[in-house]
């Protein structure tokens, strides 16, 4: 019993090491935004999807395309545009002809949608019914065209991003389509010292080359992990507590009742558990903490709490909601 405890240790030992050189894998070309990367890795180690969303020129891309080459997986992105059709996503059928017979049948060429990382660039600049044919693969893992399944590669991740400030030709994600996200991630600008670097470090002729750091295989071991992690009950109910107090019709809030119509469901207590396991898994820990907690509340009900329309007048958040409640509950 103890030489299988000790080999566990030593594999997760081995396996935290490896999120630390993805971290300085990743710093090599982004400069600061530590946070924003830790969420990314929290996705990646709960086996979920992430929405990110910042202003142009904050380097989302860049980032899910450097953590894509630092992980030993195919990368695929998808420029979203307002002609992007649902064939164009998950692939289409073509009609072939078989030189020996003759014989003419139809043969599925599949689409980007066919990768282990996919970079949903811009989702917000294409149409719900494209919008839609994520849905199918970020739910179930896998595609069904004419009626035949075809799954998709595991581990497997979509990272889309949108720009806040562009309202023009662009579409919403419908709620019920963000709720499959696991995390809501918001890009700020960098400090003044790393706006410095950036400019330092991005307009010279140096490129710095971004090593595959880590396996498939390992990425899903580090999510089988991330399961095994306990958690007390004293905490599980804390995250009960205040998934249900986002709720108008059962919270005791005031503050939700005046400022929200919607509140979160069953899946934004199962995201921030998972995400706190896998947060402290990132930071080599194997029990949650209620800090863990606190860490994803936020990116966990950004999208989870709909409020209502005299709250953005007034311009208050889910994230003012979030607050008021991390403070009353914990």
């Amino acid at each position: 019993m103890n030489e299988e405890l000790a080999s566990i240790e030593q594999e997760v030992t081995m396996l935290t090491d490896k999120i630390d050189a993805l971290r300085v894998e990743i710093a090599k070309v982004i400069t600061g935004q530590q946070e924003t990367v830790e969420q990314l890795l929290i996705t990646f180690l709960a086996g979920g999807h992430a929405l990110l969303e910042g202003v142009p020129g904050l380097a989302k891309t860049l980032m899910i395309r450097t953590l894509a080459q630092a992980i030993d997986l195919k990368f695929k992105r998808i420029q979203f545009t307002p002609d992007l059709m649902p064939s164009d996503i998950i692939g289409t059928e073509v009609l072939e002809e078989d030189h020996s017979t003759g014989k003419k049948f139809f043969k599925f060429n599949k689409g980007p949608i066919f990768a282990n990382i996919i970079l949903a660039d811009e989702i917000n600049r294409t149409p719900p019914k494209t919008q839609a044919a994520l849905l199918e693969a970020m739910q179930e893992f896998k595609v069904t065209y004419s009626g035949k399944n075809y799954p998709l590669d595991r581990p497997f991740f979509i990272l889309a991003t949108q720009n806040p400030i562009e309202q023009s030709g662009t579409f919403m994600l419908p709620e019920a389509q963000q709720d499959r996200f696991l995390l809501y991630i918001k890009i700020g600008y960098p400090t003044e010292s790393d706006e410095t670097t950036i400019l330092k470090n991005t307009t010279g002729t140096k490129k710095e080359i971004v090593n595959a750091i880590i396996s498939g295989e390992e990425i899903l071991r580090l999510q089988e992990l991330v399961r095994e992690i306990p958690i007390s009950d004293d905490l599980i109910d804390k995250v009960s507590k205040l998934v249900r107090a986002t709720r108008p019709e059962t919270t005791s809030s005031n503050y939700v009742k005046e400022w929200v119509s919607w509140g979160a469901g069953p899946r934004a207590g199962q995201a921030m558990i998972l995400t706190a396991k896998a947060s402290a898994l990132a930071q080599g820990r194997l029990s949650v903490t209620l800090n863990d907690i606190k860490n994803v509340a936020y990116p966990v009900l950004r999208h989870r709490i709909i409020t209502n329309f005299r709250a953005e007048s007034e311009g208050i958040t889910a994230d003012h909601v979030t607050r008021e409640l991390l403070n009353a509950i914990t």
